[in-house]
């Protein structure tokens, strides 16, 4: 819980900022904004640019839920600007949100802990236009961005290595393609929610994630009762060996072709999207949780880590 004993009343939603995560920051921030208000809370939004300590020292909150998403805003910086204000703040502190960020550091925290993961490594981006920096199928993706934002897949037997954009980072992360199904489950504060099945007509790509009719959700999963358990625990431990805090969001994919060995940990999202077609608010809804109650949830749950 936060550091108070009372319920905070003045929150600041933080939204927006610089990221390629912008718009969606902000469709978040907005309706986590209306969510609270209905809740009783004094809210202002905050659309978090270069005046954000000076905003907020106006501001004096007396809490802030962060939904900035991306670099900057979800990579442990603001984290360690609030820490230094100290201003409870939603979410995890700055090393488990620096660490989530980092796909191949955080791969490594999964794998000291036994959890499934799949092989990659961090290469030029001029390399991978190059060549074939790894067999095929494989992915193309920024180390450090979420939404699947700049993800390219290079389908087995491609004729040749995928043709980057210019704005890609000069280094990526190629990892394999694990086939099967998308499968995610939140973490919210110490315990698993559920596991939602995302079933797309290809690709789960930012459209698929964001847009209206996008993808669907299946929530509970429809599963095997080990592969249902196995998400709730791989979750859970994934939360806990990155020292996230507050609610995270873990993604799968599952060939069940392979029962439990085919579930892999793709990787944590330490600041799940909160838009209307987002994965969390729905797992949290199907166990009883308003949206309203959810974020009113994460504002009590603000805390610094001083």
């Amino acid at each position: 819980m936060g550091q108070s004993s009372r319920t905070p009343q003045r929150v600041a939603v933080l939204m927006g900022g610089p990221s390629a995560e912008r718009e969606v920051s902000l469709s978040s921030g907005t309706a986590c904004a209306a969510a609270l208000r209905g809740e009783g809370f004094e809210v202002t939004e905050v659309d978090a640019g270069r005046d954000l300590c000076a905003a907020l020292t106006d501001l004096k909150p007396d809490a802030i839920l962060n939904c900035l998403h991306g670099r900057w805003g979800e990579d442990g910086c603001v984290q360690g600007l609030l820490e230094w204000m100290g201003l409870p703040y939603s979410h995890s502190g700055v090393l488990a949100s620096a660490l989530a960020m980092d796909k191949q550091r955080s791969k490594a925290a999964f794998a000291s802990v036994g959890l499934p993961t799949l092989d990659s490594i961090i290469a030029s981006s001029a390399d991978v236009r190059a060549r074939h920096v790894m067999a095929p199928p494989y992915v193309v993706k920024p180390n450090n961005e979420g939404s699947s934002v700049g993800v390219y897949l290079v389908h087995e037997g491609a004729n040749g290595p995928p043709k980057l954009s210019a704005d890609m980072p000069e280094q990526v992360m190629v990892e394999a393609f694990a086939p099967g199904r998308e499968l995610t489950t939140t973490v919210l504060g110490d315990r698993a929610l559920t596991v939602t099945d995302i079933l797309t007509d290809s690709w789960y790509d930012y459209d698929a994630k964001y847009k209206p009719g996008g993808s669907r959700h299946v929530v509970p999963a429809e599963l095997p009762p080990e592969i249902f358990d196995l998400c709730m625990d791989y979750a859970l431990r994934a939360h806990t060996v990155l020292g996230c805090r507050g609610v995270s969001r873990t993604d799968f994919r599952w060939d069940e072709t392979r029962g439990a060995d085919g579930l892999i940990l793709l990787e944590t999202n330490t600041q799940p999207g909160m838009t209307e077609t987002s994965l969390t608010p729905e797992q949290a809804q199907a166990c009883g949780m308003s949206f309203g109650q959810l974020c009113a949830w994460m504002v009590e749950d603000a805390s610094c880590h001083r």
